[in-house]
């Protein structure tokens, strides 16, 4: 296959490429900036100019290729809710351009969105239907009716691995400015993890034979507690783990503290089954004790 990969140069997006190419697949790579560009012809991947706010060059980028994965997205928290809405209007696009085609779209969404009392399957609609990113699952899981093989691939909260800028990265440079890696409360809220190899893999084999309209769950790990994150982070550090209110957190773990105290056990039973995916990468807590995490300085 042909598959135009949006988010080509990023964290998961280039781990993506990576795994596309390696099982024989060709890739047209979405680029905005000259060095995205620079990056992509380096490993032998064809560059399409464009970006999330020119729908035009996506469907152009759509229309070029066997199929679609979509993992771009703008990462300003200051601009979120407006971030969300360019997100809709790229899926919207690119689902409509691929209608009676029969190709995959497989599109990048969260498991925090099936955050709830339990662990999250596969089968479990977003817990708010009007949440950010909801409506970019219900365009492409929809898209089935109309001749899209569409899919969601939900990351969770940690996907962990060399290059990460995420979560855990930011919990560790607060940890070392306030002395102490802050948790919620009691810290007995789970959070799944995902190495980001295996996440790829997840992509690739969802853009080769995911059902249309399935919901995936790239996750390794179905919940690790926010207690032994902050333990595993303060113990590298030489640094205490420290219990917080909810009222406390936003000082200590800024905008972390929307997503510190959340409950997110996740399954993938389902995914697993389906796509023949068994995860291999080193799991959350040996990657920050052990893969570099806890010397990266602010």
């Amino acid at each position: 296959m042909r598959v135009f990969v949006t988010g080509a140069t990023g964290f998961i997006g280039s781990a993506i490429v990576t795994e596309l190419i390696s099982t024989g697949h060709e890739v047209l790579g979405l680029a905005r900036s000259d060095a995205s560009a620079d990056a992509l012809k380096a490993i032998g991947v064809a560059v399409h100019r464009g970006d999330l706010t020119d729908t035009a060059s996506l469907v152009a980028g759509a229309a070029a290729c066997d199929g679609v994965i979509h993992t771009a997205f703008i990462h300003d928290f200051s601009q979120f809710m407006a971030n969300i809405e360019t997100d809709r209007r790229a899926v919207e696009a690119m689902a409509a351009s691929l209608e009676g085609s029969n190709k995959p779209l497989v599109i990048a969404s969260g498991t925090l969105m099936v955050a709830r009392d339990g662990v999250a399957t596969e089968a479990d609609a977003p817990a708010n239907p009007d949440g950010p990113r909801a409506a970019s699952e219900t365009i492409v899981r929809g898209a089935a009716a109309r001749g899209v093989r569409g899919a969601v691939v939900r990351l969770p909260p940690t996907v962990h691995g060399a290059g990460d800028k995420g979560f855990v990265p930011r919990m560790i440079e607060l940890a070392r400015r306030n002395g102490a890696a802050a948790y919620i409360g009691d810290g007995a809220n789970h959070w799944p993890a995902v190495h980001r190899l295996d996440a790829a893999r997840v992509f690739c084999l969802a853009v080769e034979k995911a059902a249309p309209g399935s919901a995936l769950h790239a996750v390794a790990e179905e919940g690790v507690t926010m207690r032994a994150i902050a333990e595993a982070i303060g113990a590298g550090l030489g640094l205490p783990a420290r219990s917080v209110t909810q009222e406390e957190a936003p000082a200590l773990l800024e905008f972390l503290a929307m997503f510190a105290g959340v409950d997110n056990r996740t399954s993938s039973a389902r995914t697993r089954e389906m796509l023949g995916w068994t995860p291999t990468g080193p799991d959350l807590l040996t990657d920050i004790r052990e893969n570099g995490y806890l010397s990266v300085k602010d």
